[in-house]
């Protein structure tokens, strides 16, 4: 039934035009505005896709954007789906098992996280290079799972070591301060407490979010090179700790956005 809903989805998104695009794009909380670089060729809201999840969180649009960017085909998901929102990891994944199917051949995550690495800061940006899950479940724990690749997905290297050379590249010739470190994804919506703080301290941590570490291994399991950068908006500090402005995080995303977006840009003409 899996095989037969996706099959349904990228059908009809192939009907309405949506073909060989070379690149996805997953946009995180607060981070809409890549689209406006996008020469859009079709947009089509989530809630028109057969089989489609819908985004719940008011900071995701919830749409499929497709057009060019920096010469080539992208495809964007302008708002991704949670396990908090109430999803299972199937349809919290759905978006990347689609836009595979449609035939990207290297996938771009973006997301908001919080810092845990004491020596970063809010507006910064960190490129992953390794993740902790914590989110207590796997979007390759199904039955017939393995009817989409390896279930037994190794994670060696889950963040595609060329792709991530490429960007620290950018961001050293564009005078970007880029972080690189691990990110930890919790289930959430609440935000952590001060003794949860000190355990990711523990576990050396450099970022946490809610996102990101699902679809980044049904990525693995798909053989698709993935990268992932987070922009830091909001310093976790158990010591130190002070009560969290949604407002505030949402406006430190926007600040940092456009050093982000240089490395998208950028990043996309070498892939």
């Amino acid at each position: 039934m899996k095989q037969q809903h996706l099959q349904e989805t990228i059908d009809f998104l192939k009907s309405n035009g949506i073909t060989n695009p070379e690149i996805g794009i997953v946009l995180g909380t607060g981070l809409g505005k890549l689209v406006n670089e996008i020469s859009i060729e079709k947009e089509i809201a989530y809630s028109e896709i057969p089989n489609f999840p819908v985004a719940t969180v008011e900071f995701h649009s919830g749409k499929l954007i497709y057009g060019e960017l920096s010469g080539k085909k992208v495809l964007v998901m302008a708002g991704r789906f949670h396990l908090y929102e109430g999803y299972n990891a199937w349809e919290v994944t759905y978006g990347i098992r689609t836009m595979h199917g449609l035939g990207i051949k290297n996938l771009l995550i973006s997301n908001a996280a919080g810092a845990i690495n004491l020596s970063y800061k809010k507006g910064d940006l960190m490129l992953i290079n390794d993740h902790i899950n914590l989110q207590g479940s796997s979007p390759l724990a199904f039955n017939g799972a393995n009817k989409f690749g390896n279930i037994f997905a190794d994670m060696l290297a889950p963040y595609s070591e060329e792709i991530n050379q490429k960007i620290k590249d950018i961001a050293t010739k564009n005078n970007i301060l880029l972080h690189e470190g691990v990110y930890t994804s919790v289930l959430g919506p609440q935000l952590e407490t001060r003794a949860e703080y000190r355990m990711l301290q523990i576990l050396e941590t450099d970022a946490v979010g809610m996102s990101t570490v699902p679809e980044v291994i049904v990525a693995k399991q798909l053989n698709l090179p993935c990268a992932a950068i987070s922009v830091l908006t909001d310093e976790c500090d158990p010591k130190n700790l002070h009560p969290v402005d949604i407002a505030e995080i949402i406006a430190i995303a926007g600040t940092a956005e456009p050093k982000m977006i240089t490395l998208f840009k950028e990043v996309i003409t070498l892939l």
